[in-house]
């Protein structure tokens, strides 16, 4: 059996495992939520520990804690951040108290540990570590400061990758006109860039939103302590803790126009998971399109074809699957529940505190992180790579009878959807029905029904 030793809380005494650096309060939570067996995402527990780093240097320049005792819990802090194995220390459910108070103390207790043995002295966890703070306002905080960094470092960055080799392959493709489409359907042509384009404007529209968010985002509970009052933190502390976070993180944090808002509510994270949904949203077009135009190769579209990266079937040889837009439309299914989780827990804001925070914390980073990586391998492995099939574009090209709709002007709506209906009846070229029943040329049909032009537009 595991060693353990004996910690004490307020509650009294249980057994703790021997070379475990968190105490009482972790253990409890470990003991009370056997829930998932998924802790809280590494992201938010290394916004959580800047946080306290942050807190701490605060309360050293507002005389609330030793100089001594404020390095050493940043240097616990800077330990922690640069271990290989951080999450070994932070074993608490996600599925937790609904203020995330048991992850707080876990940090706290964690870093009294180690802060106390640089300091030479007892740095409590409630005392020292947690000093100007609550539960209420450092875990909503730590929510915004992880989605913070993750959008800027990894999101963002992810995106305009994504959006520059669709821009790139568009321009690469300018050259092939293939048929469009509408409900599924053969409809007028298109140059092969100008949907390529449609995906990229998406993704720079979802940039844009994003970056929206940000400045709110960045705006924190912190400095409102239990209910939003501010009670047992120094008045000044909201405006120094911002100050040294924003040092510590690269980013600018500032205090929230309204603590009570930021506690009692995750409304800001609700907006950036809704947009979210709609990058996800925006991702699963493109997948799906990318399916459709590789299907086959032989009876489906196969307008192009997609990098082979892997077998496709474990009994058909041969066989290969789009598998990269078929992860980025899981990924983007799990987004889309992902917010309708989050949707949820915002609306458990009850008074002055939110008591669905953790969910919230993990969902988002989730939703965060998926997109980010999908992006990439979605740019690079479908995107960047995928061969056109010319001949099976002009073959389907040739014998689409909707390219008529660019007679209407000259012979009218009803004379063309004849010519259209008998084209497709016979399975004639479009030019040749055409000059058979209208007094056009084969010569002028074949300029007005260039597939080429008249993916320019106009009459």
């Amino acid at each position: 059996m595991s060693k353990t030793r004996i910690a004490k809380d307020s509650m009294g005494e249980l057994e703790v495992p021997v070379d475990a650096l968190y105490a009482a309060q972790t253990q409890r939570a470990v003991n009370n939520f056997p829930v998932s067996g998924q802790p809280m995402p590494e992201a938010f527990i290394r916004a959580l520990l800047q946080a306290k780093a942050a807190a701490a240097k605060a309360n050293v320049t507002l005389d609330q804690i030793p100089e001594k005792m404020g390095s050493a819990i940043a240097q616990a802090v800077e330990q922690l951040l640069n271990e290989d194995d951080l999450m070994r220390h932070f074993p608490v459910d996600v599925f937790q108290t609904g203020s995330g108070t048991s992850s707080n103390m876990n940090a706290n207790e964690v870093l009294a540990a180690i802060a106390s043995e640089i300091y030479g002295d007892t740095v409590g966890a409630n005392d020292h570590i947690n000093c100007g703070q609550s539960s209420n306002d450092i875990i909503p905080s730590s929510i915004h400061i992880s989605a913070a960094v993750e959008l800027s470092e990894q999101l963002l960055p992810a995106l305009e990758y994504l959006q520059k080799a669709i821009e790139d392959k568009a321009a690469a493709v300018d050259g092939f006109v293939k048929t469009g489409r509408t409900h599924l359907m053969d409809a007028m042509p298109v140059r092969m860039s100008q949907p390529l384009n449609g995906w990229a404007t998406q993704i720079k529209q979802n940039i844009h939103h994003l970056k929206q968010i940000q400045p709110t985002l960045q705006s924190l509970a912190q400095g409102g302590t239990a209910v939003g009052t501010g009670i047992n933190a120094h008045p000044e502390f909201a405006k120094n803790f911002n100050a040294e976070l924003s040092q510590l993180t690269g980013l600018e944090f500032t205090p929230a126009d309204d603590f009570f808002a930021h506690i009692a509510s995750q409304d800001v994270a609700v907006a950036l998971s809704g947009q979210l949904k709609a990058t996800a949203v925006s991702v699963m077009k493109i997948a799906n399109d990318l399916r459709w135009m590789n299907s086959g190769p032989l009876a489906g579209l196969g307008e192009i074809e997609l990098e082979a990266l892997q077998p496709g079937s474990s009994i058909m040889p041969g066989k290969v699957n789009p598998v990269i837009p078929e992860a980025a439309a899981m990924v983007s299914a799990q987004v889309i529940g992902n917010d309708a989780a989050i949707t949820v827990a915002g609306q458990s804001g009850n008074f002055e505190l939110n008591v669905m925070l953790p969910l919230v914390a993990s969902n988002l980073l989730n939703s965060i992180k998926l997109l980010s990586n999908v992006s990439r391998l979605l740019a690079d492995k479908a995107i960047a790579s995928f061969k056109v099939n010319e001949d099976q574009l002009n073959n389907a090209l040739s014998r689409n009878p909707i390219l008529v709709t660019a007679l209407n002007p000259i012979i009218g709506y009803m004379k063309a959807a004849e010519i259209a209906k008998q084209a497709y009846k016979e399975g004639r070229p479009v030019v040749e029905v055409a000059a058979e029943n209208t007094d056009l040329s084969v010569e002028e049909l074949q300029k007005l029904l260039d597939p080429a032009k008249l993916t320019q537009g106009g009459l």
